[in-house]
C-alpha cells in the first residue's frame, strides 16, 4: 500500500527546556518536544493529527506556504514536515499494551514517548511510512 504525504512547514523555537513548534498554515497546531529529535517526531505527529482532522471533518486544508520565511524571531527556523495523510479514521484510539516492567523503564529513562514509537512501528511493519 503506497501512503500519500504532503510537506509543510513548522517553525521552531528554541527554548530554555527544547524546542516549541508551530505551523504558519495550521493556527492552534502545536507542540513541543526536549530535544530537537523529539520536536521533529512530535511535529510530525501534532500534524499528521491536525490535517487528518481537518480533512475526516471536512475543513478546508491550505496550501503549503514556502520558504523564505521572513517573519521568524531571533533563532527560529523553519523545518520541512512530511506526513501521512489518511482521511478516514484518523481519530486517536487508545491501546493498552502489556510489556515487561524493566523494558518500561528502560524506556522512559530514555524518554521514548511510548505513541510516537508504536505507530512509527506499525507503520513500518505494515509499510506505510
Amino acid at each position: 500500500m503506497k501512503k500519500q504525504t504532503k510537506i509543510y512547514f513548522a517553525i521552531f523555537e528554541p527554548t530554555g527546556t527544547g524546542y516549541g513548534i508551530y505551523f504558519p498554515d495550521f493556527p492552534g497546531c502545536i507542540s513541543v518536544g526536549e530535544d530537537l529529535s523529539e520536536a521533529m517526531d512530535m511535529a510530525k505527529e501534532a500534524l499528521e493529527l491536525h490535517y487528518n482532522s481537518m480533512a475526516e471533518d471536512g475543513d478546508p486544508i491550505p496550501l503549503p506556504t514556502m520558504p523564505p520565511f521572513t517573519n521568524l524571531d531571533e533563532g527560529e527556523f523553519a523545518v520541512p514536515i512530511e506526513i501521512s495523510m489518511h482521511p478516514t479514521e484518523t481519530k486517536p484510539v487508545r491501546k493498552t499494551v502489556t510489556i515487561p516492567a524493566w523494558l518500561n523503564n528502560a524506556a522512559e529513562n530514555a524518554h521514548i514517548n511510548f505513541s510516537s514509537f508504536v505507530q512509527h512501528a506499525l507503520k513500518v511493519e505494515l509499510d506505510l511510512q
